[in-house]
């Protein structure tokens, strides 16, 4: 097998694919990519299935030198690797990618056609970083296996679709959409009536938010289960948003979830960032979601030069 050296491990550089299913019984969540579109986008432009195994580089990105002749994509936010993003490209045996801090969102995605082989834990590649499950983040001098995960040729350019527009070209602009949560009748929409900061204390169990405190509504509630996007206020009324590693119970009641097609922007978002939530409807939520669906299904079907 071929194989990349770990140069440097940047921040917090881990191995994941879109995550494991089917565990939330144990108490095991699917942790996974943290922005799974521009995993999926990185590993469809390489030619590898979408759920290969890649590389996520977490704020501050790492250095690799690939052992032979590797075609990889890059996708997500702009790690200054000195090389385009949402492309694939061909590197030469020897060759060595640096990416340094970021300077635009939170995550980077590096995806190796053939896909990074690792042992999979109850059906995932991905390490879960706060137990442990499916290892630890990489280290400086690790060495890591290319597998044969391609499926089809590689694509040299993400497609254009709408008037002009890319999908990478998603904005962060700090916008949230959510819906209703299962409590969100105990709250009069105090969620949507100010700007909240992401903090310092987030990590990928959960996104911990500064902003108007939000009154706890009157009586208790029974643990119950919960899902990756619910919007929990705890009573101190600072909401937190529970992320890729989240408990998979909690007693603290929900006004909302955010969409599946922001959770992309989840997994972008940075300490200090600004964000704002704007309340859909179901049918908009699965309107913006076929959005992006059909963007992928684009990347693979009219993508090829």
């Amino acid at each position: 097998m071929n194989r990349i050296r770990v140069l440097s491990a940047g921040l917090q550089t881990t191995v994941q694919d879109l995550g494991r299913f089917g565990w939330a019984h144990f108490g095991v969540s699917a942790s996974g990519a943290a922005d799974p579109l521009a995993l999926r986008a990185a590993n469809l432009l390489v030619g590898n299935a979408e759920n290969a195994a890649a590389l996520e580089m977490t704020l501050v990105g790492g250095a690799f030198e690939f052992e032979s002749a590797t075609t990889i994509a890059l996708a997500g936010s702009d790690f200054g690797a000195g090389v385009p993003l949402w492309t694939a490209l061909d590197l030469p045996a020897g060759a060595v990618l640096r990416c340094g801090p970021t300077r635009s969102g939170a995550r980077c995605y590096l995806a190796v056609r053939g896909g990074i082989a690792v042992d999979r834990v109850m059906g995932s590649a991905s390490v879960h970083v706060m137990t442990g499950i499916g290892g630890r983040p990489l280290r400086t001098g690790d060495v890591l296996l290319i597998g044969d995960a391609a499926v089809r040729g590689a694509l040299r350019a993400a497609p254009l679709i709408g008037e002009g527009g890319a999908a990478p070209d998603l904005p962060r602009d700090g916008l949230l959409r959510v819906t209703e949560g299962p409590q969100a009748g105990r709250f009069s929409g105090e969620l949507y009536g100010g700007a909240y900061t992401v903090a310092e204390q987030s990590n990928r169990m959960g996104l911990r938010l500064r902003g108007p405190a939000i009154p706890s509504p009157p009586g208790g509630m029974l643990t119950e289960g919960v899902a990756l996007g619910a919007v929990q206020i705890p009573p101190d009324g600072q909401p937190i948003i529970l992320f890729v590693e989240h408990q998979t119970t909690g007693g603290y009641p929900k006004p909302a979830n955010v969409i599946s097609a922001d959770f992309w922007k989840l997994g972008q978002l940075r300490p200090r960032d600004e964000l704002r939530f704007q309340l859909v409807t179901l049918d908009d939520a699965l309107k913006l979601l076929q959005t992006q669906e059909q963007w992928l299904f684009h990347l693979v079907h009219f993508g090829k030069l």
